[in-house]
């Protein structure tokens, strides 16, 4: 199994999105989690938007990258999904680790109607897709 972990700031959305695509996608090829800089909750507008695709992240915890990286869990890919600057407070994980970022705009900073703010996260969560369908395709076959 390819081995990925998605960092954002809080991972209440993006690394949360990005996590669940790809386990839904490629669940034989990728062992796939998802961690923050600094854990929040998971954002509510998210659990609504996945569920849409049969996906219930309602249960689930928020974790953290520093947890994760004092357990010295080693990852063949870490792929950053927030801001260029706040990826690169990710810490550097043990063994031959690929970094790739993907800069997706914070959701909790969405204004609007509730309808509105969730036609917004519906639209991160289509180019969070694109992305991870791209990944698949270039990363799939292996390390």
């Amino acid at each position: 199994m390819i081995k990925v972990l998605f960092v954002c700031v809080h991972n209440s959305a993006r690394s949360q999105i990005a996590e669940e695509l790809l386990k839904k996608f490629a669940p034989d090829i990728f062992s796939v989690e998802s961690a923050g800089l600094e854990p929040g909750n998971i954002n509510p507008y998210v659990v609504e938007i996945l569920k849409e695709d049969g996906i219930d992240i309602y249960e689930k915890k928020t974790n953290s990258v520093f947890d994760f990286f004092r357990q010295v869990r080693k990852y063949n890919y870490v792929i950053s999904v927030c801001s260029e600057s706040e990826g690169s407070k990710c810490p550097i994980f043990p063994g031959i680790t690929k970094r790739i970022h993907w800069s997706f705009e914070d959701p909790s900073v969405f204004k609007g109607t509730q309808e509105e703010i969730l036609n917004l996260v519906r639209s991160l969560k289509d180019r969070i897709k694109e992305s991870v369908l791209q990944f698949i395709k270039e990363h799939g076959d292996g390390v």
